[in-house]
């Protein structure tokens, strides 16, 4: 089955198997990648919901074992737990379900030397907007390939892609979806 295939099946799907909107945005952002983590203010304001319905839904995810949490300086930290037996399945929902799979497999094959791929923007707050933002770092990158390569993506997902190949100065919030040399 084709990514694009699997993504429009999986979006109605998910929707209707998560019907929270604070527990999907949780699974986005803890999911997207296993190096992402936050605490419970720090996930209200990004999320622009209340500490209380991110409480209960971090609380329920983490008493499943979907999450682990350690203190750091008086704050408790979640993370995906990737030792979780549903770990890489719930990844790679969550991958489909946005349409970076296949965004991230077609840049590492021809692109030059891509040192990092990074989302950005609503996608890096757990939002499906419809516009992915994707920052790509790396040494002779290959960007008319890589732009030529996003606008057919976007077609196929039906949704809005942005390349950037220097950082943008206004995002704070960075998803890595693949650092060379290290598995995200």
């Amino acid at each position: 089955m084709s990514t694009f295939v699997a993504q429009r099946l999986i979006n109605p799907m998910l929707d209707s198997l998560i019907t929270s909107k604070t527990r999907l945005k949780l699974l986005i952002k803890f999911f997207v990648s296993a190096s992402n983590q936050g605490y419970l203010r720090g996930l209200a304001d990004e999320f622009q919901e209340s500490t209380n319905s991110i409480r209960k839904e971090l609380n329920q995810l983490e008493e499943a074992g979907y999450l682990e949490k350690n203190s750091e300086k008086n704050k408790i930290f979640y993370r995906a737990n990737t030792k979780h037996s549903l770990f890489q399945p719930l990844q790679k929902l969550i991958h489909t379900f946005l349409g970076i799979d296949e965004i991230v497999d077609h840049i590492l094959g021809k692109a030059g030397d891509v040192q990092s791929v990074s989302l950005i923007g609503n996608y890096a707050k757990g939002l499906d907007s419809g516009h992915i933002e994707v920052l790509i770092l790396g040494e002779n990158l290959n960007e008319a390939y890589l732009l030529q390569l996003a606008a057919k993506v976007a077609l196929k997902l039906n949704k809005e892609i942005q390349l950037y190949f220097n950082e943008p100065q206004k995002e704070a919030h960075h998803i890595n979806l693949y650092i060379k040399n290290v598995e995200v």
